[in-house]
């Protein structure tokens, strides 16, 4: 992520190059980090069978030790998400066959919460380590990477669909291939709103992270080492100091990836901006201004990009002279109803073997209490975005539009959307118990608690990259108040906000399950709805009932998306062009 130097001192041996201050004041903590990620990885392949007990100790003395765990896992799955999310998004938008299976997959696998993936894929990830702990860390960095890897996946397929029409036109001029305008042209362009995603999506493994290290699938307790194990076993011994103490280690854990990741990415990522002149916007790093001025930083890094040009271009292929919308043109009329009529069979399929699956079990009475549960989150969700929305886009934009205070913010809101909802369990059960108050209503805010961040992180993405020239010329044809706003702003962040919004909705989805079934020791409060359900239903190891929950919740999911946030969706896309 550093400046790049010229091919001949790429090649220089980094022992050839003699040291200066910064090298000197970077190796300490290069070597720290390194040694630290070695411990972690070492201790994540041991022996252990299952039923073997998984102690977890509440001496803050192991806290250190356990957010190393955390904070690995959490990254290995963060990586996996970036390779889905490339692959992924490139495809679905730029094949069109391909994107009417691939989006609609998008919105069933974001809203399939993270307990239903975690009881498929638990058995497996065992069976395939027998006898090592290896198996079971690897169904957590499954379960964290459900919670990451949409969100990512949704805002680059969102921005390879609106890159500006000036950028496609320099693509066909300059007869870019389909990986060269990826690779040069849109993946920069999305690159700035792909971090803030990226940061939102490691807090969203946070939020689910008593889920990923604390399993407990058909009667089966095994807490890895980590902190959202040490929530847990805190929550059940009802240990308030221990909440505490877990809560400051994720305050040191989330500014110190901040500072030495997303910070310093953020900061190089800024000249991907699509704009001329850069203005007051310019992120800063000091870990960046650091690694720019060490030679054997500088160094290693042009060598590194020296080698990812030498890969990347055995996949450049020539151009042959076509287009996306002219190969289109050489496709069999009839192939889309085809493709169309196969997907529709194999739904069709799909939803013949699942009904059956269910009925097995299941009958109609049972059916039809779920999907009213369904209904009531529904409502939930609904109004808790409507009112998120109106709070958070104006701060957003504010924030988005002033880097100086975005820098500041930013710390701040990744951990506010880490915050894990079980560690308010103490105070809202607390309130709700003394107050008498309705668990129906006010278990509700908890849904949106860590999803809301989606709106803020994107909305701020989408505010940082509107160009400068625009808002000059804004400012100079006198645009104030509501006009600027409905003018300038609104527009212009409006894509930004429907990938947040959507991916905001089908998060509060997936944690009605949180919040709608609260427990402090041995209080335990239950809202009704289609969360506390299937919450229910994985305790007892119900698979029927799981699947029914499930299933039903995907098609609240994909009938909000069709009907509704596709439709804003659309009209963003139109608008960006």
């Amino acid at each position: 992520m550093f400046e790049l130097f010229s091919p001949r001192k790429a090649d220089r041996s980094l022992l050839a190059i003699s040291p200066n201050r910064w090298d000197w004041a970077l190796l300490p903590l290069v070597l720290i980090v390194l040694l630290a990620v070695a411990f972690g990885a070492a201790q994540m392949s041991r022996p252990f069978m299952v039923g073997e007990a998984t102690p977890i100790s509440l001496d803050p003395a192991y806290l250190p030790y356990y957010l190393l765990r955390t904070i690995l896992r959490m990254f290995m799955a963060l990586g996996f998400s970036l390779l889905f999310s490339f692959v992924f998004a490139a495809i679905a938008a730029k094949y069109r066959a391909a994107e009417k299976i691939m989006i609609p997959m998008l919105d069933i696998l974001q809203s399939v919460p993270i307990l239903g993936f975690q009881a498929i894929a638990i058995a497996p990830f065992i069976a395939f380590f027998p006898g090592n702990l290896l198996g079971v860390e690897c169904a957590a960095i499954f379960a964290i990477f459900t919670s990451q890897a949409w969100n990512m996946a949704f805002s680059l397929y969102q921005s390879i669909r609106t890159v500006p029409s000036e950028l496609n036109e320099a693509a066909r001029v300059f007869r870019l291939s389909g990986w060269q305008r990826f690779w040069r042209m849109e993946l920069p362009y999305a690159m700035p709103g792909l971090l803030w995603n990226m940061m939102m999506s490691m807090s969203g493994g946070w939020f689910f992270l008593v889920a990923a290290e604390a399993i407990s699938v058909a009667g089966q307790d095994i807490k890895l080492p980590g902190i959202g194990a040490y929530i847990a076993v805190a929550i059940e011994a009802r240990d308030l100091h221990a909440i505490l103490w877990a809560i400051g280690a994720m305050l040191a854990g989330i500014v110190l990836y901040d500072q030495l990741f997303f910070r310093p990415l953020l900061a190089w990522a800024d000249k991907f901006r699509f704009e001329e002149s850069q203005g007051d916007t310019a992120q800063r790093s000091w870990l960046l201004d650091w690694g720019r001025r060490s030679r054997w930083m500088r160094a290693f890094s042009a060598r590194v990009w020296s080698l990812l040009r030498r890969t990347l271009g055995w996949f450049s292929l020539r151009h042959d002279g076509t287009s996306p919308q002219t190969s289109a043109r050489t496709i069999h009329p009839w192939w889309p109803r085809i493709w169309d009529g196969l997907v529709l069979f194999a739904s069709l399929l799909a939803v013949f073997r699942l009904a059956l699956f269910i009925h097995s079990d299941i009958g109609l009475t049972e059916i039809l209490h779920v999907v009213k549960l369904g209904f009531i989150t529904l409502l939930r969700v609904l109004l808790l975005i409507g009112l998120a929305s109106l709070i958070w886009v104006p701060i957003a934009v504010w924030i988005g539009l002033r880097p100086k205070y975005s820098q500041c913010v930013q710390g701040a809101a990744q951990f506010l959307a880490a915050f894990p909802v079980n560690l308010m369990f103490p105070l809202v059960v607390y309130l709700l118990v003394s107050m008498q108050l309705n668990p129906d209503i006010w278990l509700s805010p908890l849904m949106v608690f860590g999803t809301q961040w989606y709106i803020l992180f994107n909305v701020v993405a989408g505010a940082a990259t509107i160009p400068n020239e625009l808002r000059l010329a804004s400012d100079n044809l006198g645009l104030k108040g509501w006009l600027k706003w409905k003018r300038v702003y609104l527009p212009a962040v409006f894509p930004s906000y429907i990938t947040g919004a959507i991916t905001a909705s089908g998060g509060s989805w997936n944690a009605s399950i949180v919040a709608e079934y609260v427990t402090w020791g041995k209080t335990t409060l239950i809202a009704d709805g289609l969360g506390s359900y299937i919450k229910q239903m994985t305790d007892i190891g119900d698979f029927h009932r799981i699947g029914l929950g499930i299933g039903v919740m995907c098609i609240f999911v994909m009938l909000l998306n069709r009907f509704f946030w596709r439709k804003l969706y659309l009209l963003a896309e139109d608008r960006s062009h």
